[in-house]
């Protein structure tokens, strides 16, 4: 990392210290309000989709989960200088582990993690709480072109601890094999849309997509089992980070391997689904998630 990427990170850290965390995310709000209200940038994409999710729902209403999800993103970026600043002070006020015993029990197995989540919250602070509270996180993500850029985004979004894996490293697969070896967690981030060749059909509130098979080879591969984690905003102020009880995979399995990736594809693309309508208001409608998959 450059000099002159660690002086801004140092700077911009500082100055977050300097205030609670809902002022911080309040100053976010501008990002939202530009972004929503004013620019209107990919509004329709947001609307569309929503469409798409819940046709009969009121116009307005629509309107109203979109807003807060952009406003979500814009109150996201408000803290996100404050990972650095975070210390088991801060995470007793502000974040709450649910299901903890969840992420205990499948440990105990002995072969690591994999953990199935999507955008919902705030899912980088949420990622440095838990390696923070004792486990250890490889997300598989992408990496920037650019050099400065890809050492201020990932030094702040990794500043207590979290590992990231390249989706594009040629030796990616390995990097997840080793990680599941030492009983760590690798994050699969799976509500984008993926198309060929690492992509798959599949539906998404009933209407057909693109989803990244991956985690479905590795879970037949390693036996590992799978959690689906997210993270939500609680109306107590506090940052709520999930676990829910490993999924039972079994059922999914058939003779052909072709068709068990399928399977357990679509039924992880049916637990993202089922948790975006707890808190539609927090998920990233901006992306562009129905693309035709061809």
């Amino acid at each position: 990392m450059n000099l002159f990427v660690k002086l801004f990170v140092k700077i911009a850290s500082f100055l977050s210290s300097l205030f609670p965390r809902q002022f911080l995310r309040a100053s976010g709000s501008w990002v939202g309000f530009l972004w929503f209200d004013v620019f209107k940038i990919r509004r329709k994409i947001i609307m569309d989709n929503l469409n798409i999710a819940f046709p009969d729902m009121p116009e307005e209403q629509k309107i109203a989960i979109g807003r807060d999800s952009v406003y979500l993103l814009g109150h996201n970026f408000g803290e996100m200088f404050d990972i650095p600043n975070m210390d088991q002070k801060w995470l007793d006020k502000n974040v709450v582990f649910d299901g903890w015993e969840n992420l205990e029990k499948a440990r105990a197995k002995g072969k690591g993690c994999l953990f199935l989540t999507l955008h919902l919250g705030n899912g980088d602070v949420s990622a440095n709480a838990v390696v923070m509270n004792g486990q250890p996180l490889h997300i598989i993500t992408k990496r920037f072109k650019t050099k400065w850029f890809d050492d201020l985004w990932f030094s702040v979004r990794g500043a207590k601890g979290v590992q990231y894996i390249d989706a594009h490293s040629p030796n990616n697969a390995f990097e997840i094999l080793k990680a599941l070896k030492k009983q760590d967690a690798v994050v699969f981030v799976l509500d984008q849309y993926m198309g060929k060749p690492f992509g798959i059909a599949s539906t998404f509130f009933g209407k057909r997509t693109g989803t990244a098979y991956g985690l479905a080879l590795f879970a037949q591969k390693t036996k590992a089992p799978v959690i689906p984690v997210y993270a939500y905003e609680g109306s107590d102020k506090k940052l709520h980070t999930v676990f829910e009880p490993a999924m039972d995979l079994e059922s999914y399995v058939v003779d052909d391997k072709d068709q068990t990736t399928s399977n357990l594809t679509q039924a992880f693309n049916d637990k993202l689904e089922s948790i975006v309508r707890k808190h539609p208001e927090q998920w990233m409608w901006v992306h562009r998630r129905w693309k035709d998959f061809k």
